[in-house]
């Protein structure tokens, strides 16, 4: 009885585990709230809210030892800027994932040992509470990596967009300045919202914007965007076709768009793939098992 209880838990456990690892598809209304959000809202602006998580207060303490380890790199530091996340908060989040994954094996070692009386010795909660502990430490990393380069991803598309709209402009007969900023306020959404602020931030200090837009693509790691704060500070200095250099920026960015959604269409219909070639071959051995065991019988 106490095994089956034990093997009921570990099953949970599992199931937990893989339903924590994936993250939850979010709701249509909070999609579409973050594509209306303004830029003074905390999910646009990136501004740390209430600290009020069990793992960042616990782990807290131990932000100094993962620090002393060489965290945040400059990678992670850069995808936590994209993500709008806190780097003591994410410090603390992998501190208490790594000792969480040092206390599990010990914890059900006890389980075992006080509920079946089963003795596994100290190796193997020793060398699983090792492992554990650098997979749950390095997963809050894999997390925000993800989420870093979908919203890079969302720069890029709404770069685009509005590209497209300030060579409408441009044809029209706007000036590049003008038709820049025309053209910025249509999208929304936390990439638009960056736009405008370093346009707006070039405004106040009577700068080229083409600076503020370069040093953003530095900062969030788009080179899509320093690309073309470079072509536009050129447009402006030697008298370039703008016009021209716009559309086909915007066309370079679209091909590269629609190349990577057919490379990922690909990769996903290959993945696709597997899981048919696994029932296949389950279900070839289950018709030949009944074969083989009788072959064997009469041998």
């Amino acid at each position: 009885m106490i095994t089956i209880v034990l093997g009921a838990a570990f099953g949970a456990g599992l199931v937990a585990l893989a339903y924590g690892l994936r993250p939850p598809r979010p709701a249509l209304a909070d999609v579409i709230a973050s594509l209306d959000g303004t830029p003074g809202t905390p999910a646009e602006t990136g501004a740390p809210h209430e600290d009020t998580e069990w793992a960042t207060r616990l782990g807290r303490r131990a932000v100094p030892l993962v620090r002393a380890l060489g965290f945040p790199t400059a990678t992670l530091r850069a995808d936590l800027v994209v993500c709008g996340t806190d780097v003591e908060k994410h410090l603390a989040g992998k501190a208490t994932c790594a000792a969480a994954g040092l206390l599990t094996p010990w914890i059900a070692l006890a389980l075992v040992r006080f509920g079946a009386g089963i003795d596994t010795g100290w190796w193997m909660p020793l060398s699983g509470s090792l492992v554990l502990a650098v997979v749950l430490f390095f997963l809050p990393d894999l997390t925000v990596r993800k989420q870093a380069a979908e919203r890079r991803d969302q720069m890029r598309h709404t770069l685009t967009l509005i590209l497209d709209l300030t060579v409408i402009a441009l044809a029209s007969g706007a000036g590049i300045q003008q038709a820049l900023a025309d053209a910025v306020q249509g999208p929304r959404g936390w990439a638009a919202s960056k736009l405008r602020h370093a346009l707006h931030v070039a405004q106040l200090t009577r700068t080229s914007p083409w600076q503020h837009l370069g040093d953003l693509g530095q900062h969030l790691g788009v080179s899509d965007l320093t690309e073309l704060a470079a072509t536009l500070n050129l447009a402006g200095t030697e008298g370039a076709k703008v016009r021209a250099s716009l559309a086909a920026k915007a066309r370079a960015m679209r091909r590269r768009r629609l190349s990577e959604a057919d490379g990922a269409a690909q990769a996903a219909t290959e993945q696709m793939s597997l899981p048919v070639v696994l029932l296949f071959a389950a279900f070839l051995l289950l018709i030949g098992y009944p074969a083989l065991a009788h072959v064997l019988a009469m041998t």
